[in-house]
């Protein structure tokens, strides 16, 4: 009786330590729905730029609101323009540039980028494949907006000097600086993508560890996922001092 109650306890913990890993996977895939999950938080309309309804993790958006309330007192104004991206809504913004919906530097790719593998590379510049994209986890922000025009404006650039000098104070890191160096692969410099790190290194490790390119599937041009080396490439692709 005594073995079989061992046995028993231990397929009982091997079924637990399963459903936490595979509720990991779909947590780091983006396969949720953040307005379900008591992890994250509604933003409040006077910080999201007026683009809908946007969630964060209730740490990483009490972090915000610090930094925020301190830029003020600078006479700089932080307001986010994305944050929480669950598969679904990466699928939505992907597949719209992929079938010519979005245009990409003022034309529709499927007519300038007819090829299928030149045309995921090039929406990788600056777009995550859904179940690659940081936004999934509720710990990542865009600030002010998405554009590298804005940031080389007057205004943006007093902006991004602020928060070069003092976001890492609130836990923030720029995810995507230049290429060169230490990072050579990626997505293009993104000035106004900042990410919470106290959980992003937690959730970066783990996706390391438990998500393979298997698990990249579900979208338009999946195909091309496989031999891209997305998660090195691309997931773990970042700043350094991000890590």
């Amino acid at each position: 009786m005594q073995k079989e109650a061992l046995l028993v306890a231990e397929q009982i913990a091997k079924a637990k330590a399963e459903k936490i890993l595979v509720e990991k996977r779909v947590y780091l895939l983006g396969k949720f729905d953040q307005s379900k999950n008591p992890d994250f938080i509604l933003i409040s309309p006077k910080y999201n730029m007026g683009l809908g309804t946007m969630y964060l993790r209730k740490e990483a958006y009490q972090a915000y609101l610090l930094m925020r309330e301190a830029a003020l007192v600078d006479g700089i104004t932080l307001n986010i323009a994305s944050a929480t991206r669950n598969f679904n809504y990466q699928k939505e913004l992907w597949e719209k540039k992929w079938n010519g919906i979005t245009l990409v530097e003022g034309k529709k790719l499927p007519d300038s980028t007819p090829d299928g593998l030149t045309r995921f590379n090039k929406i990788l510049e600056y777009s995550a494949a859904p179940g690659i994209s940081r936004h999934h986890w509720g710990t990542d922000i865009d600030i002010n907006g998405a554009d590298v025009r804005y940031f080389n404006t007057e205004k943006g650039i007093k902006e991004y000097n602020w928060l070069t000098q003092n976001a890492s104070l609130f836990g923030f890191c720029q995810t995507y600086k230049e290429k060169g160096g230490v990072r050579v692969s990626g997505y293009n410099e993104e000035k106004w993508h900042w990410s919470y790190m106290p959980l992003a290194k937690e959730f970066t490790s783990e996706y390391k560890k438990i998500i393979s390119e298997s698990s990249i599937i579900g979208f338009a041009g999946d195909e091309y996922v496989k031999g891209l080396n997305l998660i090195d490439n691309y997931v773990l692709a970042i700043d350094p001092e991000c890590l």
